[in-house]
């Protein structure tokens, strides 16, 4: 038999996860991401290197726009089967693309008028990538699914989704491939999340699959203790009240603000903080936090034991949601030290780099980050040190104090990525490394080489492999 994977996005490279599956003439991708480093943002523009009126059906692992967020380009250029995904990366996911869609009309906008202004023009027509009429294109053809429940594609290929544990719905998948009495199973990780983590499940372990896709963002690092989070945000609040400053803290919408608000319930639970204003600048996580509410059977027992004891860390005192832009405007002339969420996550876009501009160069601020800053990205050049960013087109002195929350992750380190993969009762036929910079992809591929002897490969962009 023979089957074909070729790897669309997320080799060697973090975002853009997209993984092209055939066999027996059938086609299907794993995920359909969007590319958010700097330097690959033009493949977002490109043709896929599939007719896209080809492919039978997406699989989709979970709702982060690198794994969901060229859905749009993929509907508008031909693709019309059906998006399979669990109901809350569904729900998710579709609040995700039109927030997507909505900041790069404005940005576009934005940068038209900037042009006009400074007298100039681009090398390339500024138009948004898609508009919320391409989004909403998408919507009939989400198809949720259950966890185990089995997704029959052209009677070659069924696919089964299991709890990755990494943010509210995401999925490990396992497609299983028959042809002529024979078959093979590909898994792949999508983001695999961490042991022991707030709010959600453990990722649960899978036991056989002949070849498997792993994800290796922190591939090359051991997260610190996790008990050090309430700690270190606990710190960043009372030095920064102590200053009189503000903590602005830049968060994916999709469970880490969730995350944030369960720490911070934590510690005014323990009065380990003083009862500062806290600020959901995000229309988008606002209506994620709603999702969380309605699915509550995902929880893990701690929080569905608050839940029940009705100290839901989605309401405290202290807690306001900015919904339009008038009252994200309105935050910038608030008195005193708050905190202030807001996407987006690594500062690519969104209604944080307006809080960068009022707040990094003060020094009695903080810049608080709490997730993966990618290559490229605003958010890591802040975190990498550079003295002076560019932020909405002019320049601004980095004075306020950055500080990086690094056991905060989602995502599983080397040790227990490599515990979700010994739960496999004998060793796969080919392990290929993707969604990591190049060298924390190859570092975790010697590292699973060393530790289980397996085969490994770290595949290149557009790389296509037989898997026999």
């Amino acid at each position: 038999m023979e089957i074909k994977l070729k790897f669309l996005g997320a080799a060697r490279n973090v975002t853009g996860s997209c993984h092209l599956l055939q066999a027996n003439g059938t086609k299907i991708l794993v995920d359909c991401g969007l590319f958010q480093e700097r330097h690959f943002r033009e493949r977002n523009w490109a043709s896929f290197p599939v007719p896209p009126n080809s492919i039978d059906a997406v699989l989709l692992t979970h709702a982060h726009l690198d794994h969901c967020g060229l859905l749009p380009r993929l509907v508008t250029q031909g693709f019309k089967g059906k998006i399979y995904c669990t109901e809350a990366t569904a729900e998710i996911a579709k609040i995700i693309l039109l927030d997507s869609a909505k900041l790069q009309m404005e940005d576009a906008e934005f940068k038209k008028k900037r042009h006009k202004k400074e007298g100039r023009e681009g090398p390339y027509p500024v138009v948004p990538l898609y508009t919320t009429a391409d989004v909403e294109a998408c919507f009939p053809l989400f198809e949720p699914i259950r966890y185990k429940q089995h997704v029959k594609i052209n009677h070659c290929m069924d696919a089964i989704f299991c709890d990755a544990g990494h943010v509210l719905g995401s999925s490990v998948i396992k497609v299983k491939v028959k042809q002529d009495g024979d078959s093979r199973t590909v898994l792949f990780s999508g983001d695999v999340g961490r042991p022991n983590r707030p709010i959600l499940h453990d990722p649960q372990l899978v036991n056989q699959a002949d070849y498997i896709l792993v994800e290796s963002t922190y591939g090359d690092r051991v997260h610190g203790e996790t008990a050090d989070i309430k700690g270190i945000i606990a710190d960043v609040i009372n030095s920064t009240k102590k200053a009189g400053g503000n903590i602005i803290v830049p968060s994916f919408a999709l469970e880490r603000s969730q995350e944030m608000l369960y720490y911070i319930n934590e510690l005014l639970r323990a009065d380990a903080i003083p009862h500062i204003t806290v600020y959901l600048d995000s229309p988008m996580a606002s209506n994620i936090t709603k999702v969380f509410r309605r699915h509550g059977n995902l929880f893990d027992q701690e929080m569905t034991e608050l839940i029940k004891n009705h100290e839901s860390p989605f309401e405290f005192k202290g807690l306001k949601m900015a919904g339009t832009s008038d009252e994200s405007k309105a935050i910038n002339h608030v008195k005193g030290t708050i905190m202030v969420i807001a996407g987006s996550g690594m500062c690519t876009g969104g209604r944080i780099k307006h809080h960068l501009v009022n707040n990094i160069s003060k020094p009695e601020n903080t810049i608080m980050f709490v997730g993966y800053q990618a290559t490229g990205t605003l958010g890591r050049r802040i975190v990498d040190g550079e003295p002076e960013v560019r932020i909405l087109g002019k320049q601004y002195e980095v004075k306020a104090k950055i500080v990086r929350v690094h056991g905060f992750s989602a995502h599983a380190d080397k040790e227990e990525l490599l515990h979700w993969l010994s739960g496999l009762k004998k060793p796969p036929r080919k392990l290929f490394v993707v969604h990591g910079e190049i060298e924390s992809a190859k570092n975790f591929a010697d590292y699973v080489t060393e530790k289980t002897n397996w085969p490994v490969m770290v595949p290149d962009y557009q790389e296509e492999v037989i898997l026999d």
